[in-house]
């Protein structure tokens, strides 16, 4: 039988429709990475700073920060690169190293967002023993499990997609190296890739969305049957579900359209993959620095400084 070498050298190709108009991007997405680094920087640096802020929800918020700061890092600057200077090239090792730290990093979006309604959920139907439930000992119990489901999954799928052979072609039309735009390049059988990606979406994003809108309807269903006035509720939660459905949306429109056959075009599915990762790192500080007061003040007074 013939030996076929697999390739260990990668084209990162995304957006290759555009041709000559191609280098345009640079400047949308230039602007939309400076002001992911630069709220997401002042957010961060207000509630490290400030020890009022120092509650859990605050405290959940500057992860939320952190993420969404370091994620564009890690694939913003050598997209930016391609689009200006034609830089496409990437090996195998940095492509699964880039593919490890992206999915990794962002999946905890939506576990932090599930952080987030179990402070919510605590804080609203179980007022008496916050504290205690929110204290890191109780709260580690909650933290733990899913960041072991987050590292699994996703050291899963990148030793598997490293164990695949390239021999058909080493063009991925992408900007980074996701996941399914690398599996697609491979020659032999990819199944039992699919069938892992598909099991993390709904371990993760599907299973993270349904606890999370569970918890809502659990809290507001307390609410109202305690008599007391919804508003409150309704005002400290409304951030996260905005956020949530947002972020989520985005994310499953983009990991299905590389499963389903829907005839989108290569453009529509890149755009889409790289705003589940860059739009909600500008979306979220704006929303969270504006909807909560007492983060809202302090960063007002900060840049008013």
């Amino acid at each position: 039988m013939e030996n076929v070498t697999s390739h260990k050298h990668f084209i990162l190709n995304g957006f290759a429709e555009l041709g000559a108009l191609r280098p345009v991007l640079f400047l949308p997405f230039s602007v939309m990475f400076v002001v992911s680094l630069a709220a997401n920087s002042l957010l961060l640096y207000v509630v490290v700073s400030q020890r009022s802020l120092h509650s859990p929800m605050c405290i959940l918020i500057a992860g939320m920060a952190l993420v969404d700061l370091s994620l564009p890092v890690f694939f913003m600057p050598h997209m930016l690169l391609s689009f200006l200077f034609d830089w496409r090239g990437i090996s195998l090792t940095g492509c699964l190293v880039q593919m490890y730290l992206v999915h990794f990093v962002g999946l905890f979006h939506s576990t932090l967002l599930v952080w987030m309604a179990l402070d919510r959920y605590f804080a609203i139907c179980m007022p008496l023993t916050y504290r205690e439930q929110m204290a890191l000992p109780n709260f580690l119990r909650f933290i733990v499990p899913l960041v072991v489901r987050n590292i699994l999954m996703i050291s899963l799928i990148v030793s598997l997609a490293g164990r695949l052979s390239f021999c058909a072609s080493n063009v991925v039309n992408h900007c980074f190296c996701e996941h399914m735009a690398l599996v697609q390049l491979a020659c032999g059988s990819t199944a039992i890739n699919n069938l892992v990606g598909i099991m993390a979406i709904f371990l993760s994003l599907v299973a993270d969305f349904i606890f999370i809108a569970a918890s809502y309807v659990i809290i507001f269903s307390s609410v109202l049957k305690s008599g007391k006035s919804a508003t409150k509720a309704l005002h400290t939660c409304v951030t996260h579900i905005l956020v949530m459905t947002v972020s989520l949306t985005i994310a499953l429109v983009a990991f299905l359209s590389y499963r389903i056959n829907n005839g989108l075009p290569a453009a529509v599915r890149v755009f889409f993959s790289t705003m589940y990762l860059l739009f909600p790192s500008c979306f979220n500080p704006i929303i969270y620095g504006m909807r909560t007061a007492g983060i809202r003040t302090h960063i007002l007074r900060t840049l008013t400084c």
